[in-house]
């Protein structure tokens, strides 16, 4: 059973997006090397993009090691420079993006249960919002499942890792390397992996916090990365710069460099080596009990391979195949069994294809197959069986593959009534702060979720029995892009879709709220939907019928909403009655280019605020830079929202709006934002409203002294602690009074951080209108910062209302409103004092 869960994750890395790789004959003869190193190397570290992608990339493709990088978290809590999505959506994408790295420098993937709850300043917080001992079991389940010889940390397991989570992933590998061997630990694990001892402990330690290490330093072992794989035609620095441009949503786009690079590496814990990571390490074949039988054979396939006709190695391979089955099962020996059973298939060109018509099915209906099979070389291949138990199938067969002639067939096939849905399986349960609940261990770990349906075909290549799964995808040209697929999902029947996740009743005014009804079944749907309101509220009609023909057709149906007389905080739940069933399940569809297309079902419901938000003006422009809500949340209040393109940033197009937002790193994003600032500061200098929203000092796009009309210098300075106190420097400024009253309490309910890259210092006449600070730190008080202007207003902040609005904080609400009603009826007044220059 064991050896059942590595099976499967061998799996999850290579069928990630359902898309066929026929490795190159140079590719292939790597792989055959590969067989005769028997060593493995877990990295450690926090998030996807912290890894450490040229030591992954040297050491699976140089060295030839089983390599793998566990990432305490999906990345939910960064910032996102490709989109609006944040949070679990952020951590699905970046999910992704560490997957498409993987792929392509060759090492596997792995995660805890643990979220990224943004940034954290000390382990000690971290720890004890993840749960320590919950994660800490994660780290020692992975270890006992992938066994690698050789740990490396990307941090140092103090401050110097310059954030609370880099911190916990060095102490918690750390720790887990001590436990991992105990089988009075988590004993549960035990049964399912045994036991495991690690050789050494290392850390990847670098000159960003230790400025003179270098090759000679005591205690460091020096890994020239750098180096040139003729095989592959790259340097390890080429596709370590190939894999870390995956992280697109982090804007980590990277260089390809050449030459040697040197990475340094040290000593923690565990047997000590001088010149190699693996030098105390036996990585040859004498590991393995019986190996000694199967070392001479590999030898041989590697020796007499044929880069011109891989498929003579085929023989070779199959007698390789069949001394791995004579030995007692392991780790190693499960391992090169897969990769044996890999190379038979890359040498025969093996391809084997199922795609359905449409990407989505409902449990219980029939969905067409198209098969597509051909075998690529003189080897005797026969196709024998296919049979799924999702598909509920068993077929006997007995196809001779001759070479290069190709077969395909179609079969309609029912799925089975009591399949689950397909989503993300860590988002399938509400969860904790800091971790997601998984109720079936046997998932923690995995980087995703299985594909939904699976064909197991049994082949005979030259006499030898081969499983071969064969995940469904729906697959489609693209006039542009060519041949796509994405993954085929299980989804019920019917969907209800809010139009928007947050809506605001700033009165008893009825309010439309809108729900798109969407069909997810080939059979026709015929239902109603009701909404499930908080007590007082009202709807009318109370409920709406709806029929849809055909998979996919969409409804949209409105109801008229009445909230009650108070201010409430709550959600609204939208429910489809189909013959006697409910549904209350919604989809959303994350749709990038360099990762798969991701599905998830969340709960049919929206945030529903009844919150006396009042404001002044009514169109705001807005200008997006990294992307975020901002012009749902403000459309909310009431607002009409034009998003600018850069050619509509003209004066006469900015006296038609009461107020312009520039969108997060709107600053660091906009290519043509240097052009279009002395236009809006002449737009604020005759009376409009600018405000500015958060920004990095790396990476402007225009000088550091032209993004206010008056000094201000951007830091990395953030409060992290979304409950600490906010002290408000000016409670008698009109933005903290106009049009609603700002006090502590609207500051209550906020999530992940206050804000991010507040100003550290700025000039007259820049008023603070706001103070705060995490525990045992000095006061920021740049959070929010106004400037009168000509006869408008310029106001910067860094609160982190990107977060805040799509959740439906209602404080967050009245304070923007506030932001973007500056000056009207009346402006701001000048301070009483003369403000001190910071």
């Amino acid at each position: 059973m064991r050896f059942l869960f590595l099976l499967i994750f061998l799996l999850s890395n290579l069928l990630a997006g359902g898309q066929h790789h026929q490795p190159s004959a140079s590719e292939i003869k790597l792989k055959l090397k590969k067989l005769n190193f028997l060593g493995s190397v877990l990295y450690v570290a926090a998030h996807p993009d912290d890894e450490n992608t040229r030591a992954i990339a040297y050491l699976a493709n140089d060295r030839l090691a089983a390599t793998a990088y566990l990432s305490m978290t999906r990345g939910d809590g960064g910032q996102n420079l490709i989109g609006p999505e944040i949070g679990e959506l952020l951590g699905l994408i970046r999910t992704q993006e560490l997957m498409a790295a993987r792929r392509i420098d060759g090492g596997q993937q792995f995660f805890t249960r643990a979220i990224d709850f943004g940034f954290s300043k000390n382990y000690q917080e971290t720890l004890e919002i993840w749960n320590k001992d919950e994660v800490l079991s994660d780290v020692v389940r992975v270890i006992r499942q992938f066994q690698p010889d050789v740990i490396l940390t990307r941090f140092p397991p103090d401050e110097r890792a310059g954030h609370g989570h880099h911190t916990s992933s060095a102490l918690l590998a750390q720790e887990a390397f001590d436990l991992s061997n105990n089988s009075s630990i988590y004993p549960d694990q035990v049964k399912a992996f045994g036991t495991w001892q690690v050789s050494a402990l290392y850390t990847n330690t670098g000159r960003w916090w230790n400025q003179t290490i270098n090759e000679n330093t005591p205690g460091i072992l020096a890994m020239n990365v750098g180096t040139y794989n003729t095989l592959l035609g790259k340097s390890y620095s080429e596709i370590a710069a190939e894999s870390r441009t995956q992280h697109k949503s982090q804007g980590f786009g990277s260089p390809g460099r050449r030459g040697d690079a040197l990475e340094f590496f040290e000593f923690v814990k565990g047997s000590q080596a001088t010149r190699d990571v693996f030098e105390k390490v036996n990585t040859t074949w004498s590991r393995v009990k019986g190996g000694d039988k199967v070392q001479p054979l590999i030898t041989k396939v590697i020796q007499e391979y044929n880069i011109d006709n891989p498929s003579a190695s085929v023989p070779n391979l199959i007698e390789i195949r069949k001394a791995l089955l004579l030995l007692e099962q392991s780790v190693w020996v499960k391992r090169k069994l897969f990769e044996v059973e890999q190379l038979l298939k890359d040498c025969t060109g093996l391809y084997m294809e199922a795609t359905t018509t449409h990407y989505m099915a409902a449990p219980g209906e029939s969905v067409q197959l198209s098969f597509e099979v051909i075998n690529r070389s003189p080897a005797s291949i026969v196709l024998e069986k296919l049979e799924s138990k999702a598909l509920r199938f068993d077929s006997t067969l007995a196809l001779l593959l001759k070479d290069n002639f190709p077969i395909t067939f179609k079969s309609t096939k029912q799925i089975h009534q009591n399949l689950p849905y397909s989503a993300p399986y860590w988002l399938s349960q509400p969860h904790a702060t800091g971790l997601y609940t998984v109720p079936d261990p046997q998932l923690i770990g995995k980087p995703e979720n299985d594909p939904a349906i699976m064909i197991e075909a049994a082949v005979r290549i030259q006499g030898e029995l081969i499983k071969v799964l064969v995940p469904v995808v729906h697959k489609w040209t693209d006039p542009v892009k060519g041949e796509l697929t994405r993954p085929f999902e299980i989804v019920p029947p019917v969907f209800v879709n809010f139009s928007q996740s947050v809506f605001v009743l700033k009165d008893q005014t009825p309010q439309y709220i809108t729900v798109l009804v969407k069909s997810g079944s080939q059979r026709k749907m015929k239902g109603e939907v009701n909404l499930d309101l908080p007590s007082g509220w009202t709807s009318s009609p109370a409920t709406i019928p709806f029929e849809l023909q055909k998979i996919n057709e969409e409804l949209s149906l409105t109801f008229l909403v009445v909230g009650g007389n108070e201010e409430l905080d709550a959600s609204i739940r939208a429910i489809a009655q189909v013959e006697g069933k409910e549904f209350s399940v919604s989809y959303r569809q994350i749709q990038y280019d360099h990762i798969p297309v991701q599905t998830l079902l969340p709960p049919a419901q929206a945030r529903a605020l009844r919150v006396n938000a009042r404001k002044e003006g009514s169109v705001i422009g807005y200008i997006r830079g990294a992307g975020d809500d901002i012009p749902v949340s403000l459309r909310n209040l009431g607002y009409e929202v034009w998003e600018m393109k850069d050619e509509e940033i003209t004066p006469a197009n900015l006296k038609r709006v009461d107020a312009v937002v520039l969108g997060i790193r709107a600053l660091n994003t906009n290519e043509r934002i240097r052009y279009n600032m002395p236009t809006l500061f002449n737009y604020v200098r005759e009376g409009g409203t600018l405000v500015v929203q958060y920004n990095t000092s790396n990476d402007l796009e225009l000088d550091a002294d032209k993004i206010a009309p008056y000094p201000l210098k951007l830091s990395r300075d953030r409060v992290t602690q979304e409950n600490s106190e906010v002290r408000i420097l000016k409670p008698d400024h009109p933005l903290l009074n106009y049009p609603n009253k700002i006090t502590p309490a609207d500051f209550e309910g906020w999530i992940q951080e206050r804000g991010l890259y507040f100003p550290s210092s700025w000039g007259e006449p820049f008023e603070a209108l706001l103070s705060m600070n995490d525990k045992g730190e000095p006061a920021r008080d740049g959070s929010l910062l106004v400037a009168p202007y000509g006869e408008g207003y310029y106001i910067y902040t860094g609160l982190s209302f990107f977060r805040e609005l799509p959740e439906g904080v209602p404080g967050a609400y009245k304070l923007f409103a506030n932001l973007v009603s500056a000056g009207k009826p009346k402006k701001p007044v000048a301070p009483k004092s003369k403000p001190k220059s910071k």
